[in-house]
């Protein structure tokens, strides 16, 4: 709450907004066993955010795990406790989350979340088509016309489709929700990340995998950011074919990924209870964890000095004005922002492209519109693709209002190599590999130098998650033998010791 409060405070005096405080659902109130997250829990956290000056208390059920029969007794215990409304947000993962919703409104809930129907169920939220038709006639039902409910959804059910390859993987709901906790809006980012690591068939295990992982570091709340850090180790662990022992056993010989590190120092804060301390000293090694606030260790922003800064560099090139929140966005994930502004450079604004072209390309013969600006559009239609030349180069024949154009684009399905890079060999501890597939981004070293035991070495990044691999013991760099942005799978040699 010591962070939370001078925010709601800046909130109220210094924006005239709404100031709403959230608590986040996880394990089961239920649940006799349950000694850490139960109802009394969730009653001193509620009074708290009350006491420090919210609007509005939230109720994030961020994996989809409050029962019906538990959302009744929380709603009410809540409703008699505190004076300021509640709003319920739930993910529908296990698809019993309408009665869920049922019983929060019979105790006395005023606001929950949901989905259009085209845009609900599994990872999302409950059906808002359904859960109108559900009040109907109840004496707290809120009147919605349907008819334009329905019409709205089909439209989006449409644009759905462009979105496939995003989507969780899940046809129908899915009770294991209760064993692993993963959050709705996480599943879906666990899927493509296996992917990337070429652990697509092996998605299963890291479910079960992830529920484990929790469990190892104490049952905490799985929330972003801190959901991210289960995620990431049960990948990890996965992509390595170690188990939980194996992190107990020998974890002072693992590098764990850079995430999980920075939890374990405390950058997220201090969970409920502590850190399990004997897990905590194999994950850190020799760095000190903080025992307080982290923001404490951040230096202060000069918000002036650094936004003007950030204008003269980014500004210029961009197209457009850059604002305040551009600089947040930038200071909050730099690497992210970074990246969206060299791909504007290189691409210019696409962001008025139709959806399914930006995906997937144009089709022969396919005439599209692209507005530019308000009165200012283009009638664009393929008309041929020709044949790759020598260097892979096709040329492209289009027309645009009307007007013949050509462009030569590399093809990329053509002329693929497959690069094996040297494989490990376990038995020689100088031998550095990839301890899982995606790019080498940054090499930490230079050949000759003298590296110390936990001493970071290189790094690899895998879609969101990057894993800083460093030295088990004291030793001289040999010679380094891949590039940075090299492509690596699991156990390619990256650095050989002496």
């Amino acid at each position: 709450m010591k962070s939370i409060a001078p925010c709601i405070e800046h909130v109220r005096t210094k924006t005239n907004g709404l100031a709403e405080g959230s608590i986040c659902y996880t394990s089961d109130i239920l649940d006799v066993k349950n000694t850490k997250y139960n109802l009394k829990y969730y009653i001193n956290l509620a009074k708290e955010i009350e006491n420090s000056g919210a609007h509005i208390l939230g109720i994030k059920d961020m994996a989809g795990l409050l029962k019906p029969y538990a959302a009744s007794e929380l709603i009410t215990a809540l409703k008699s406790e505190i004076n300021i409304p509640l709003h319920l947000h739930t993910h529908d993962t296990s698809s019993i989350q309408s009665a869920t919703y049922l019983k929060a409104i019979e105790a006395g809930v005023d606001v929950v979340d949901v989905a259009l129907s085209g845009l609900s169920g599994l990872t999302s939220q409950p059906n808002f088509n359904s859960i109108v038709e559900m009040m109907k006639f109840h004496e707290r039902e809120n009147a919605i016309n349907t008819t334009s409910l329905n019409e709205y959804s089909n439209y989006w059910e449409a644009v759905r489709e462009y979105y496939y390859p995003f989507e969780s993987g899940l046809k129908a709901g899915s009770s294991e929700v209760y064993k692993h906790e993963i959050p709705g809006g996480q599943y879906s980012n666990l899927k493509p990340q296996a992917q990337s690591l070429g652990l697509e068939n092996r998605f299963h295990e890291i479910t079960k995998m992830y529920g484990e992982v929790n469990t190892l570091f104490g049952n905490i709340v799985k929330v972003t950011p801190s959901s991210k850090v289960v995620g990431d180790t049960a990948q990890y662990l996965v992509s390595n074919n170690l188990t939980i022992t194996d992190v107990l056993e020998k974890g002072d010989t693992i590098s764990f990924p850079k995430s999980v590190v920075s939890f374990f120092k405390g950058d997220l804060g201090q969970p409920v209870n502590g850190f399990p301390k004997r897990l905590q000293k194999l994950i850190l090694k020799d760095q000190q964890p903080f025992t307080e606030r982290p923001n404490t260790h951040i230096p202060p922003i000069d918000f002036e000095i650094e936004y003007a800064e950030f204008k003269r560099i980014f500004e210029s090139d961009f197209g457009r004005n850059i604002d305040f929140t551009d600089f947040l966005s930038y200071k909050l994930y730099p690497k992210v922002f970074t990246d969206a502004y060299n791909n504007h450079l290189k691409y210019d604004n696409l962001t008025n492209l139709p959806t399914k072209n930006f995906f997937y390309g144009m089709e022969r013969g396919e005439e599209i519109t692209v507005e530019l600006d308000r009165g200012k559009t283009l009638l664009i239609t393929l008309d041929s693709v020709g044949m790759p030349n020598i260097e892979g180069m096709v040329t492209v024949y289009f027309r645009v209002n009307g007007q013949g154009r050509t462009v030569q684009v590399k093809d990329l399905s053509i002329n693929v190599k497959t690069v094996s890079n040297r494989k490990v060999d376990k038995n020689n501890a100088g031998q550095i590999g990839s301890p899982l597939q995606g790019m080498l981004s940054t090499i930490l070293v230079n050949e000759g130098d003298k590296v110390v035991k936990n001493q970071s070495l290189f790094i690899i990044e895998a879609m969101k998650m990057e894993t800083t691999i460093t030295a088990i013991e004291d030793a001289t760099i040999k010679k380094i033998i891949l590039k940075e942005g090299s492509l690596v799978n699991s156990d390619d040699l990256v650095i050989q010791l002496k």
